[in-house]
């Protein structure tokens, strides 16, 4: 099949008229239309009543061409039943999806196997809930997908066909176009920040489109502390559901089994459970070091995919106890060794991520 994307934006195009948010703002008018699509020039979206050859698929959301080949339409607010039969394909080749809202069904396609790492993932319904075109690219490289300029034409190849490759996909645009779809993916991610900087949210984007995520929790869960309890109950409604929890100060461990990609939240919190469990506040710190040893150890010969967050202790007053001063101390030499043993380091302030 023959797909063109005449738009590639949500239902009020990219920038919005007569918007003045710094996202549509900063475009002209007309940057992104809204989404349309056609296929081999006679089956457009939405797939009612398609001419004989073609078959709807996913209640209209798909479409398979007469050679077998399948495509796949998600737009926002919109779920495929992935735990259910639903009378497609057993993948999809090509995905167009509304990665701006929930980019975790990415992650849902992949789990079903309803897309997988041959399946191109075009992201549509584009507009300003992302700030710029620059942000967008970054994202979209974390998830291992692109976006197009409007009037795109993508080659939707049969699934027992020659598969497009995702990294270098069959498209009209330029190269430069086509590296957009290289997933970035290091093997050990740090991402430090101050409190409230946007630290854990940008973890969790970062792993927002991976079929299976382990997240690693080294905070109480909340007990007598109402507020904490509060804060325990907002970051796990913000995580995708198909995730797994863990609850450990066992951090070695939990990495050197992982069989999923890791997200760990955070390192401070570890830092002052260790302190407490070997009651080093006023004693002897010496298992303290030790336990960031073997952090550091299980981090250098990590097999899974880690991100992990932590306080940035660095920009603060010295503090006026022994004690502050020591769990500093300790927080920023861990820091400062699992940045040497990482691919990619960054800072997060006020939500915005810069490379280290």
């Amino acid at each position: 099949m023959k797909l063109l994307i005449n738009g590639t934006a949500g239902r009020t195009g990219w920038p919005e008229p007569g918007c003045g948010c710094v996202s549509c703002a900063g475009l002209p008018a007309g940057h992104r239309r809204p989404f349309e699509l056609v296929v081999d020039g006679v089956v457009r979206y939405p797939f009612t009543g398609p001419p004989d050859g073609y078959l709807p698929l996913a209640g209209g959301l798909g479409l398979a061409g007469p050679g077998g080949s399948a495509l796949l339409h998600l737009p926002a607010g919109r779920t495929l039943p992935v735990s259910e039969p639903v009378g497609g394909p057993a993948r999809y080749d090509v995905v167009l999806i509304d990665l701006l809202d929930r980019p975790e069904r990415l992650g849902e396609l992949r789990r079903s196997g309803l897309a997988d790492e041959a399946t191109l993932v075009v992201a549509v319904g584009l507009d300003h809930r992302v700030r710029s075109e620059e942000e967008l690219a970054r994202r979209l490289r974390l998830w291992g997908a692109i976006a197009v300029p409007d009037g795109t034409e993508l080659a939707c190849g049969p699934p027992n066909g020659p598969r497009s490759d995702p990294a270098s996909p069959r498209l009209s645009g330029s190269a430069d176009e086509r590296a957009g779809g290289r997933a970035v993916r290091p093997q050990r991610t740090l991402l430090l920040g101050g409190s409230r900087s946007g630290k854990s949210a940008e973890a969790e984007l970062r792993l927002a489109a991976e079929p299976y995520v382990t997240y690693v929790a080294t905070g109480p869960a909340g007990g007598e502390d109402g507020e904490w309890a509060e804060r325990v109950r907002a970051h796990r409604a913000r995580r995708p559901a198909h995730w797994a929890t863990v609850e450990t100060t066992d951090l070695a461990t939990a990495i050197r089994r992982a069989t999923t990609p890791l997200l760990i939240d955070g390192l401070g919190t570890w830092v002052a459970a260790v302190f407490d469990e070997h009651r080093a506040w006023e004693g002897e710190r010496a298992p303290v070091v030790e336990r960031c040893d073997d952090l550091v150890a299980a981090w250098r010969q990590a097999r899974e995919r880690i991100v992990a967050v932590s306080d940035e202790v660095g920009l603060g007053v010295v503090p006026a106890t022994a004690a502050g001063r020591a769990f500093r101390d300790v927080l920023g030499r861990l820091n400062e060794r699992l940045a040497a043993e990482s691919e990619h380091v960054a800072l997060v302030v006020a939500g915005r991520s810069l490379e280290l």
